[in-house]
């Protein structure tokens, strides 16, 4: 692996030796290390296995994001099939942190897009994420992403008769739900409290992402659901791009598509969390 790492650091350009090369925790699908020279400091990611175009996308996703001048992002030095090697970002967080956090959610959320979607498919975990360009979110909604990962629970085994019922029930029904419109704004796509981070001196960093145009309430949800969001970060997004009052009835429709995915990468031990939003729409 050592050899590996030394090789993946030259080919972005780096010609610092290694010194050290930890091993750190944190990531559910590729290993991460921290590599130390004699004068810098870089993260790596690791996946022996990566799916085709699986760390390009990761590389396209945080350009995406910087683009929106919304958060600062790590640099990426370079990539290939099972790497990516990039700036490490290594800090605490502060009050000013979860401020500085909602309101770069907030102007990512103010980028705006004429349509939802991307130019490619990328990722959601290592599951296909679908972009194709929809220009209503409804369509998109159903079609794009709560359909997929439906038919592929299906597949798996995991859409039991009367979980499957209620999940076509609601997509068949989202607009009892949803308002559709045609407002796109950029999103991060996976931001959950694991896929930020504060550097040296208290700045956020948005880390992983799924990119694409959305429904900014579509990516609230996701925050809400497994926490690492505090109320000082909230408050300062509201403050900048205040939240419907209807937001909350949508919410949990929102999070079923996260939900999803946690079931079809991770099993069963999600599939209480999905029938109880199922139910709420369709019980």
């Amino acid at each position: 692996m050592k050899m590996n790492i030394k090789k993946a650091l030259l080919d972005s350009g780096i010609t610092e030796d290694p010194i050290t090369i930890t091993e750190i925790s944190g990531g559910s699908i590729s290993k991460a290390f921290v590599v130390k020279t004699q004068t810098n400091a870089y993260f790596l990611k690791w996946h022996e296995e990566a799916p085709t175009d699986f760390f390009r996308q990761e590389s396209l996703g945080l350009q995406f994001l910087d683009e929106a001048e919304a958060l600062a992002v790590p640099k990426v030095y370079g990539w290939d099939t099972k790497c990516i090697v990039m700036e490490l970002i290594d800090g605490s967080v502060t009050k000013k942190t979860e401020e500085e956090l909602g309101r770069g959610i907030a102007t990512l959320h103010c980028n705006e897009g004429t349509v939802f979607g991307l130019e490619e498919d990328n990722f959601i975990g290592e599951l296909p994420q679908i972009n194709a360009w929809e220009d209503s979110w409804i369509p998109f909604l159903r079609d794009k992403r709560l359909l997929p990962q439906i038919e592929l629970a299906r597949s798996l085994g995991r859409l039991f008769k009367p979980r499957a019922k209620k999940a076509y029930y609601i997509l068949d029904h989202l607009q009892n739900w949803v308002p559709d419109h045609n407002k796109a704004v950029k999103l991060h796509g996976d931001l959950w409290g694991g896929n930020w981070l504060a550097d040296g001196h208290g700045h956020p960093y948005f880390i992983d992402p799924a990119v694409w145009y959305g429904d900014h309430e579509f990516e609230l949800a996701f925050t809400h659901l497994f926490g690492g969001f505090s109320d000082t970060t909230y408050a300062a997004y509201n403050e900048y791009k205040p939240i419907d009052r209807l937001f909350n009835e949508r919410k949990p429709l929102y999070q079923l598509y996260y939900l999803l995915v946690h079931l079809n990468i991770f099993g069963e031990s999600y599939g209480s969390a999905v029938d109880r939003i199922l139910t709420r729409y369709a019980g």
